[in-house]
């Protein structure tokens, strides 16, 4: 009961920091940015087109990875915290994505790039697609997915916890 509590704490009060922040960069999205950037050379082996959508890739596939093996090992705990971060990186992601068009964010390059107007990995990505001028749309649905997942990242701890206590008192 105490970890529930606990966690369920900790979510709402990161909500609440997150809802606060209002699209601008979170303490968390250090780290995103260094698994986005790492993701870069890591597909850039695959070409260029992989090379830039490879940020989004490993920023996105890590904390799912790591919530795919927590639900495997039945490590709930874990698995809604992985989960969690990785419905947190579409608010990330989200911020990205809205300034396609506008190339306003400063952005991390590896091996320099500033000032590249190539280097906006959403303006690339939207511009290849054709739907640049749609990318702040985009966004809104890629942060509201986002909002959903860690809000029902929490009802489901609060449900499973609810959902064993009834087991065990059976």
């Amino acid at each position: 009961m105490t970890a529930v509590i606990g966690w369920s704490l900790f979510y709402v009060l990161f909500l609440l920091y997150a809802a606060s922040k209002n699209g601008e960069f979170l303490f968390i999205d250090f780290v995103n940015l260094v698994i986005h950037e790492g993701g870069h050379p890591l597909f850039g082996y695959l070409g260029e087109v992989p090379a830039v959508w490879g940020g989004t890739i490993l920023q996105w596939l890590v904390p799912f990875a790591l919530a795919s093996y927590f639900f495997f090992h039945r490590q709930t705990t874990a698995f809604v915290f992985a989960l969690f971060f990785f419905f947190e990186n579409l608010l990330y992601t989200a911020t990205y994505m809205a300034d396609a068009r506008a190339q306003a964010l400063p952005l991390v390059a590896i091996g320099g790039g500033e000032g590249d107007e190539n280097m906006h990995d959403w303006y690339n990505i939207f511009s290849r697609l054709g739907v640049l001028d749609r990318d702040t749309q985009i966004a809104h649905y890629v942060r509201t997915l986002g909002w959903i997942g860690m809000i029902g990242c929490v009802a489901f701890l609060v449900w499973r916890y609810r959902q064993d206590r009834a087991t065990a008192d059976a």
